[in-house]
């Protein structure tokens, strides 16, 4: 079978890409991503928090003792903070070790940064970037519309400012999704992905304080993304990437009927081991054939919204439908 496909004007030998985490920061884990067949990654993001998070750590360290004898002030000499360096050594070194396709994942707080940083990016040689979008509304008197102008102006400078492609992840907490993805697609975007998955507090009742548990997705959480993408195939020039929720080949399958260009795992892997990746990519190769596909392009957004006959099926035929067979789902589950 023709596996083969085109993200962000990347050739992939593959639909499957691994998203950014701990494990795609691991050289060893990668390279045994790419022998099962990962068609590219996405490095582990940086975040601006902790570049300065980690220079104020450091600055405490290297002057914990300056007032307290002055011949110790040699000891430790002031230096500037690497920032991302080390960052950026680890990316190059693990870019330079593997033959996939490698995206670098940014995530910054401060407007000026994210072109710093993708400048910064591009010349560790990756093949691509992908920029983290999504905002932690604090301030009541800022609007929607506001937010999207300021996270479309990001990508407009950081296009202008590297020559590799950049996608864009995104939240789905956006009033109208399909009219930023569009404003994103006008603008240049090479790639977006839907969606990103956001870490969530919870609380521990016993112990009365919040805490942050692992935030792994289910099989069932990627049907907002099969929802958008079937909406968005034909209805934009940039490349789609399904992300969130998707565990086995039946996923991936769905997703690619419904639009998507290529998937994102990230979850199955720390669920059931790199190895599940060729698990899914056999899989899905058995599948096309008892279909009679040789490529991808031959199913690929089969099932989207533009060739469907029955118009108003990824909106609100899904409720009217599930209204009408209520009475059996009911019966179905003993309800």
């Amino acid at each position: 079978m023709d596996l083969k496909t085109t993200y962000m004007g990347i050739e992939l030998k593959n639909p499957l890409i691994v998203g950014a985490c701990e494990m795609t920061a691991d050289i060893n884990m990668v390279k045994n991503m790419e022998e099962a067949g990962a068609a590219a990654i996405v490095y582990k993001s940086l975040f601006e928090e902790q570049i300065h998070l980690e220079a104020a750590e450091l600055d405490d360290d290297l002057h914990e003792y300056d007032d307290r004898n002055a011949e110790m002030i040699t000891l430790f000499p002031s230096i500037d903070h690497s920032g991302p360096k080390a960052f950026l050594m680890k990316l190059k070194d693990l870019k330079a070790a593997v033959s996939i396709p490698v995206i670098a994942s940014l995530n910054c707080v401060y407007d000026v940064s994210w072109v710093e940083y993708a400048q910064y990016i591009e010349q560790t040689g990756v093949d691509g970037i992908e920029l983290n979008f999504y905002n932690s509304v604090s301030d009541s008197s800022k609007s929607s519309s506001d937010i999207e102008k300021e996270q479309v102006e990001i990508l407009k400078r950081v296009k202008a400012a590297v020559r590799i492609p950049v996608s864009v992840k995104l939240s789905p907490f956006y009033s109208n999704p399909l009219n930023f993805i569009r404003q994103l697609d006008v603008s240049g975007v090479n790639g977006v992905v839907l969606f990103n998955r956001l870490f969530q507090p919870d609380i521990d009742i016993k112990a009365e304080e919040l805490k942050m548990p692992y935030n792994l997705s289910s099989k069932n959480d990627n049907r907002l993304s099969l929802r958008y993408t079937g909406l968005l195939s034909g209805n934009i020039h940039t490349s789609i990437c399904a992300t969130n929720g998707i565990h086995d080949a039946e996923d991936m399958i769905s997703l690619l009927l419904a639009g998507a260009d290529v998937v994102q795992v990230v979850s199955v892997l720390y669920k059931n081991g790199i190895r599940e990746i060729s698990t899914i990519l056999e899989n899905l190769s058995a599948w096309m054939k008892s279909k009679g596909y040789e490529s991808i392009a031959d199913f690929k957004g089969k099932l989207s919204k533009n060739n469907l006959k029955e118009p108003y099926a990824y909106e609100r035929a899904q409720y009217v439908d599930y209204l009408m067979k209520k009475k059996k789902i009911l019966k179905e589950y003993s309800v």
